[in-house]
């Protein structure tokens, strides 16, 4: 029972790992080097993707256009972003602005031998095998790809998440120590005296028994 109690500990774990690191904003040091627009028929992948743009009619088709900013590390590998509204929807980022970001990248754009590197900001997994993007939020120019990137919000937010859910935990160990372990003390005192006087009158009870057995 106690591998099983540590497995489901596990899992939620990873459910709670995994729900942040898609969901809060990571940083990637990238050059651009194409933004385009692709028509995307959306299949068991639909949870990955956003819903159509802020002002757009709202109707769920299974296709529809999808902005896309194609990038490459400078390691060489390859990273492309989806570009949507997040709108007043999940993930909180309120971004209404996509058309925006994609002119932003597209004046970003820039060749091999004259590279001119972004911080690309965004959400969400680069998942060949699901067809899923992550989502870019906002593009900001750098000088070089060595510049040190802090995440100062994951970094605050984690931490007063932490010390919020302290408080809860303590807020909650104070209520059962008060008002919830009085009671289960209670209740065991009640199953102690009723053991106890079950005890008795078994007691009682026998030696009825052996007084009417003695008399025969």
């Amino acid at each position: 029972m106690r591998y099983v109690v540590w497995a489901i500990r596990i899992v939620l774990a990873l459910l709670v790992f995994g729900f942040f690191h898609y969901t809060l904003p990571q940083r990637d040091i990238v050059r651009i080097v194409e933004t385009e627009i692709r028509r995307i028929d959306f299949g068991e992948n639909s949870i990955f993707w956003a819903a159509p743009d802020t002002g757009n009619a709202t109707t769920a088709g299974s296709s529809r256009d999808v902005r896309f900013i194609n990038t490459v590390r400078p390691n060489g590998d390859v990273m492309v972003y989806r570009n949507e509204d997040t709108g007043w929807g999940w993930p909180p980022y309120f971004k209404l602005d996509s058309s925006n970001l994609q002119t932003e990248a597209a004046d970003l754009v820039s060749t091999q031998a004259n590279p001119q590197w972004v911080v690309m900001t965004h959400y969400g997994w680069r998942t060949e095998f699901l067809s899923a993007f992550p989502n870019a939020v906002a593009v900001r120019p750098v000088d070089s790809p060595d510049v040190r990137l802090i995440p100062w919000f994951n970094i605050i937010f984690l931490t007063v998440l932490a010390g919020f859910v302290l408080w809860l935990w303590r807020l909650w160990d104070r209520f059962k120590e008060r008002r919830i372990e009085p009671i289960v003390d209670d209740i065991t005192i009640a199953i102690d005296h009723a053991d106890r006087q079950a005890d008795s009158l078994k007691e009682r009870f026998w030696a009825w028994i052996g007084r009417r057995t003695g008399r025969k």
